[in-house]
């Protein structure tokens, strides 16, 4: 297959105005876990200027992790969940590339779905989004993405979120990288979950032909918002 650069297509999938978003993460409690009132999140929301209307909204990842944010997703009644081998599921971190605002809440642009990285592996697909100038979502984007527009998590649809990994003691990248993507309800998933939201790893160099690469053109801070823990 031959690795050539194609222009981004966004995935057909409407995101609600900031104000929404926010609205929604405070019915989700979200904001307690951040440290923040719901009436700060509120009011940071309403302050950040200058961006798509298809911006995402999305938590520090420091503030709250993606073990905390995949049991609020939900398809068709089923929450999400963590696959039970990737416990660890917390310690991936974002890659020295991505640069993240020093802030409990920024927003995330031009998302991607990457539909056409499909049939790639994350290790081609990692440098060909560079040379794109764009930037590989992290987990915990990833989750938030979802939850705010469900329609773009779909069968033979799914992505990765290759901007996050996890370093082990020697410094080498865990050869482990980690996807969102619908159960089929087998092995230790269990038939109960079949259909859930499934947070789950692949690994670095195989290709897979219903994942795609999720990223973004770029991350910004927003204004202040007063932390309360």
């Amino acid at each position: 297959m031959p690795l050539t650069e194609p222009a981004p297509a966004v995935a057909a999938t409407a995101l609600p105005p900031l104000a929404g978003q926010a609205d929604r993460l405070i019915r989700l409690g979200v904001h307690v876990r951040a440290g923040v009132d719901a009436a700060g999140l509120r009011a940071w929301a309403a302050g950040v200027d200058g961006v798509d209307d298809g911006a995402l909204l999305a938590v520090h990842p420091g503030r709250v992790p993606a073990s905390a944010l995949a049991p609020l997703l939900d398809r068709d009644g089923k929450p999400g969940f963590v696959v039970t081998d990737m416990a660890d599921v917390d310690l991936f971190a974002p890659l020295d590339t991505v640069e993240l605002p020093d802030a409990p809440f920024y927003v995330v642009t031009g998302l991607d779905r990457g539909d056409s990285m499909a049939d790639w592996s994350p290790d081609e697909a990692l440098p060909a989004l560079a040379g794109q100038g764009r930037t590989p979502l992290l987990l915990s984007e990833g989750i938030h993405w979802v939850l705010q527009a469900p329609a773009v998590l779909e069968r033979n649809h799914c992505f990765m979120t290759i901007g996050s990994r996890l370093r082990k003691a020697n410094g080498a990248l865990d050869a482990r990288t980690p996807a969102v993507w619908i159960s089929n309800g087998t092995g230790r998933d269990g038939r109960e979950r079949r259909d859930a939201p499934k947070i789950g790893w692949c690994w670095a160099g195989n290709r897979h032909t219903w994942l795609g690469f999720a990223s973004a053109t770029g991350r910004s801070g927003g204004a202040a918002v007063t932390v309360t823990g």
